[in-house]
């Protein structure tokens, strides 16, 4: 199918790589839905880049299945879909971690659970990561659990809920896990990436987990080494593979990089 023709759709468009990603995207062409989670936010930054605006907070299932329905409305099919929202906040309790992985797990696993009936053969899915994900983190026994083959998407949340209960009751230490929600929802996320690859690889839909590299973003922070423009062709490269592309992967510039 001509990119001219392709639908994509990228979570948390409205600023730093989510917003850069969309104009990218634009220039090669596709049909691009920039979602936020206001639609004055997707509409402010959607007119900037002449694109299509969606409103979109994934922690909010209401809002998920309107979405999902608006898309279906629209389009009937989506080709691309970028989950790039993400936060990163400060400290560390049960609160910071919950809110965290709300977002950045959760929020990206409800987001791609509602929208792959609209994704047909050739599509692509892309979970913006992070090197903080890295395994090497973890103790041997939470690795070993995070990259079992046998793992599944219920067994990826009883996993995660008990990192939740652990820092609500200050055993994360304890427990195997690192001391930083913003880790641990990116180590989900790259585990919930090698799921969906496995069980949609008969659908012939593409799913890859992307590490854009530390860059200048709000989140990043100024001193970052990377430019948007860098961590948005990462993005981008696995946005845009072929049907016959590589899937259930980690990436960095294009080249695969250790769990």
């Amino acid at each position: 199918m001509p990119l001219t023709d392709q639908v994509a759709l990228v979570t948390g468009g409205n600023r730093g790589l989510g917003l850069e990603t969309c104009r990218q995207l634009a220039a090669r062409g596709f049909r691009v839905v920039l979602s936020a989670r206001s639609a004055e936010a997707a509409n402010r930054a959607a007119a900037q880049l002449g694109v299509e605006s969606l409103a979109l907070d994934v922690a909010d299932p209401a809002s998920i299945a309107s979405a999902r329905a608006e898309l279906e409305a629209r389009y009937r099919r989506l080709d691309v879909l970028v989950n790039n929202a993400g936060v990163s906040l400060s400290g560390f309790d049960g609160e910071i971690a919950r809110r965290t992985l709300a977002v950045n797990l959760f929020g990206a696993i409800d987001v791609t659970e509602a929208l792959v009936p609209l994704l047909g053969r050739g599509s692509r899915i892309v979970m913006v990561s992070s090197g903080m994900g890295e395994l090497s983190a973890f103790s041997p026994a939470r690795r070993r659990e995070l990259e079992s083959p046998d793992l599944t998407r219920e067994g990826l949340r009883e996993l995660v809920l008990r990192f939740l209960r652990a820092a609500e009751e200050g055993q994360v230490e304890a427990g195997g896990w690192p001391r930083s929600a913003y880790r641990v929802s990116k180590a989900g996320l790259n585990a919930f990436t090698r799921i969906l690859a496995v069980e949609l690889a008969e659908a012939g839909v593409i799913v890859n987990a992307v590490c854009p590299g530390w860059v200048r973003t709000d989140m990043g922070g100024s001193a970052a080494p990377r430019s948007l423009e860098t961590g948005g062709e990462s993005i981008v490269w696995a946005a845009t593979l072929a049907v016959d592309g590589p899937s259930g992967g980690f990436y960095r510039d294009g080249r695969r990089i250790a769990w």
